[in-house]
């Protein structure tokens, strides 16, 4: 790609959101760009937040010192595990709880490691960032590791951002497409494993559905709680197939050594690309979906004219 420079009056650095991927290759790069940031809202007196893996948490808090004690730190493999938690509970939460005033957020969503269940989900929450946020007084720094996460990785945040940066400064993107790309990882699932329960449901069976989902959870040996967390998030959609989805829907259910799976698939259609990645006011609809997203440790979806397929993973 040749990246076109963009300086502070550019036409995507002056919007009220900034969204940049910074591509880095070892640590020195790493705390060159995040430090950049984190101290430029540090100077304009402006909160900043870090989300990241663990080790580079630690990089960053050693590097600020005394500094780091006005920044807020989230451990990225916890508070994202499941990427759609985190606009709403992470980057969302953060700027409100500062209102009125400029944010700066560092945010890294993708690592090495990231399984290939989890990946597309990721590059989806890359790209819907910039439809969450536009308007909003903030800046989010999301860092690329080049030397460690596969190349076309990298080249997917070249579509999620507007802006990158690298080691020699900031360019607008030429492959920015944030539909684009969320519409490329709006693939069709893998088929559930052999063994698998099958339940058929409709408006009056909803009862049937969280019988099913805990009793996979029970021979899964989750504790309770989490039990009681899958029926509600498996809950939530099954009630949403009875009302938007055609009227009934199709629950599967199976569980491997590290996580428990539920399947739920109906006969809509899903068109709001934003559905579930914000957390609406009191009283608005969609509350739902947000809530499946915070009770699951990941949440994939496939969504066509045909049918939707969600499948929410609970870890072992």
């Amino acid at each position: 790609m040749s990246p076109r420079s963009v300086d502070a009056h550019g036409d995507r650095l002056s919007e009220p959101f900034v969204h940049e991927a910074l591509l880095y290759h070892d640590h020195a790069t790493y705390l060159d760009g995040t430090m950049k940031f984190i101290y430029e809202g540090v100077a304009r007196n402006e909160p900043v937040a870090v989300a990241a893996p663990p080790a580079n948490v630690q990089l960053i808090r050693e590097r600020l010192g005394a500094f780091g004690d006005g920044v807020t730190f989230h451990d990225m493999t916890e508070a994202g595990r499941n990427p759609g938690r985190i606009i709403p509970w992470v980057l969302s939460r953060f700027m409100d709880d500062h209102p009125g005033r400029r944010v700066r957020i560092i945010g890294e969503p993708i690592w090495k490691g990231r399984s290939d269940d989890e990946y597309p989900a990721c590059v989806q929450h890359e790209a819907m960032i910039n439809v969450a946020f536009t308007g909003r007084e903030a800046a989010i720094l999301c860092p690329y590791d080049t030397s460690r996460l596969d190349p076309h990785m990298v080249t997917d945040s070249y579509a999620t951002h507007p802006v990158m940066v690298d080691a020699s400064g900031k360019h607008a993107s030429d492959g920015y497409d944030p539909y684009g790309i969320t519409d490329a990882y709006n693939v069709p699932l893998s088929e559930p494993p052999f063994g698998a329960t099958t339940l058929r449901f409709e408006v009056g069976d909803l009862v049937r559905v969280r019988r099913a989902v805990a009793e996979v959870g029970l021979d899964a040996d989750l504790p309770p709680d989490r039990i009681v967390d899958l029926q509600s998030a498996v809950n939530e959609l099954a009630t949403n197939s009875t009302a938007h989805g055609g009227g009934s829907g199709t629950l599967r259910t199976w569980c491997d050594d590290e996580r428990v799976v539920c399947e739920v698939r109906d006969f809509g259609s899903l068109t709001d690309v934003m559905a579930g990645r914000l957390r609406p006011a009191d009283g608005r609809r969609g509350h739902g979906l947000v809530m499946v997203h915070f009770l699951s440790d990941l949440v994939q979806r496939h969504t066509s004219q045909t049918g939707t397929t969600t499948r929410v993973h609970v870890l072992r």
